[in-house]
């Protein structure tokens, strides 16, 4: 009867938000607790669990579940080792073990520690043993390094963007550690680096020119031999050394397929890479077409401090650049400002306040904006994600109108790839002229399908699709679009265990 642990650690964060990350931003499961909240979300563990459960000559062995409530920054050196002890601890509880799961994103970065993910699996390689097959799952927006291949057995990537497949993910990880535990398998992976680090649209898996290279990967999974297959671009926000896209092909035994599939995967992506990349419009110029827009709604993307890729969420400078413009619609706007929440709820729903919103995360970027908003609602922060059901923690929040403008400001960043924390504030983007969206891409339906307008601004921020703005210095150069002149010659390396 075979015993399959199951893990998960999972953070995004961006090098560029001066804010740093802490133990206390994760959630924290372990034991059965892991598996009870699992069961009732949407997520990796959840999909594996789906199937799992489906084999009744398998023992589960849940361990510990960690994962950030949001993205950030840096994580700190204390934490990162609070977060290694409560994995390791957990793992050596166990005793013999046949597989293990793990559920990780790609996407972290901890002081003195670059590659948290291949540490991770390094150490659990020394305490559960060379021989049992590692499954891991990573999110497309990973950072996939030598250290985290060369301790799995395979790995196993999102292939939706906006990401709808994480349940789908877990499920197909799971199959394949069966796969790996049952049947006279050997996982081979190639890998190909490709010198890119990508965003926009053409990103978008339903409708972008990414969609070539997933339907590739799919129709490899499903082949003869194919076990997994997927491409990562990355997360550009996070500079580490090995930062940029990869294909990745698993194949059972065949080297030579793996390394030309891997191949012809990366040359799909590469025919593509110039368009990889955001038509921004400057401040003033989002500002100017938002007065133009005499009917409907304008959605202004700033992705620049999207809190879901690791920005702080304190930016109001697309809100500053329309006052100044002296907009006449009606704006709504979210903003992560604790302290002016402090202030409201010292004052009081109904209450009028003099206080300064914004810039309190992160000054460098943003300066403090003064407004003299009456207090319309308060609330303890706690609601659903619209997306998945997710629990999410913006901390005390206050919704604040000035004249025509209404904000949602909260006391912690929270993710904000959906409309749930303006609905769980009362407040309903159609109702509004002007929505500042703190995400790249939500699902259409959520505003692109029914706004008169989507413009993504060219707005500061430690997430910002402007690459060459943020300042890289440790990853590997050169990289399209950091660089000039960049050029892609495949080659295909074979990571493999047994």
């Amino acid at each position: 009867m075979p015993r399959i642990i199951m893990a998960e650690c999972k953070q995004e964060i961006s090098t560029f938000n001066p804010v740093a990350s802490h133990f206390s931003d994760f959630r924290v499961l372990l034991g059965e607790e892991m598996l009870d909240y699992h069961r009732q979300v949407g997520e990796e563990i959840g999909g594996a669990l789906a199937v799992f459960d489906k084999h009744s000559d398998v023992t589960l062995v849940p361990t510990a579940g960690m994962s950030a409530n949001t993205s950030g920054g840096l994580l700190t050196q204390d934490s990162f080792r609070q977060l290694c002890d409560t994995f390791f601890t957990a793992l050596k509880q166990e005793g013999e073990i046949d597989g293990a799961y793990f559920a990780l994103h790609g996407a972290m970065q901890a002081e003195g520690e670059n590659d948290p993910e291949g540490y991770l699996l390094e150490q659990a390689r020394s305490i559960l043993g060379d021989e049992i097959p590692f499954v891991v799952s990573l999110d497309l927006h990973g950072i996939l390094t030598d250290r985290m291949l060369c301790h799995s057995d395979a790995i196993v990537i999102y292939h939706t963007y906006p990401h709808v497949d994480f349940f789908e993910t877990g499920s197909r990880s799971a199959e394949l550690l069966i796969k790996l535990l049952k049947q006279d398998i050997r996982a081979v992976t190639a890998r190909v680096k490709i010198p890119v680090l990508a965003r926009g649209d053409e990103m978008i898996t339903e409708t972008g020119a990414i969609h070539e290279c997933i339907e590739f990967a799919q129709k490899i999974e499903s082949s003869k031999g194919g076990l997994a297959a997927g491409v990562m671009w990355g997360n550009p926000f996070t500079d580490v050394p090995e930062l940029r896209s990869n294909a990745v092909v698993v194949m059972d035994r065949d080297e030579a397929a793996a390394q030309q599939h891997a191949i012809d995967l990366g040359q799909k992506f590469w025919a593509h890479h110039e368009k990889m990349q955001v038509p921004l419009t400057s401040l003033e110029s989002a500002a100017l077409q938002t007065i133009q827009a005499k009917t409907g709604t304008v959605v202004l993307m700033d992705a620049a401090d999207a809190t879901s890729s690791g920005a702080s969420g304190d930016s109001n400078a697309i809100v500053a650049e329309l006052l100044r413009h002296n907009y006449p619609g009606r704006i709504l706007a979210p903003v992560v400002d604790a302290r002016a929440v402090e202030k409201a709820f010292q004052a009081g729903i109904g209450a009028q306040i003099t206080v300064t919103v914004g810039g309190a995360l992160d000054p460098h970027r943003y300066q403090p904006l003064e407004i003299k908003p009456t207090v319309r609602s308060l609330s303890d922060g706690y609601f659903r994600s619209e997306s998945f059901g997710w629990r999410w923690n913006a901390g005390n929040t206050a919704v604040l109108q000035a004249d025509n403008l209404t904000l949602v400001v909260g006391s912690r960043p929270v993710s904000l790839f959906d409309r749930s924390w303006f609905y769980a504030n009362g407040q309903d983007p159609r109702h509004f002229d002007a929505v500042v969206v703190k995400s790249p891409h939500c699902e259409p339906h959520m505003f692109a399908d029914w706004c008169h307008k989507l413009i993504n601004v060219d707005a500061p921020g430690a997430t910002s699709a402007n690459l060459p703005s943020l300042g890289h210095t440790i990853c590997t150069r050169p990289v399209f679009p950091l660089d000039d002149g960049v050029e892609f010659s495949p080659q295909a390396e074979i990571f493999q265990r047994r």
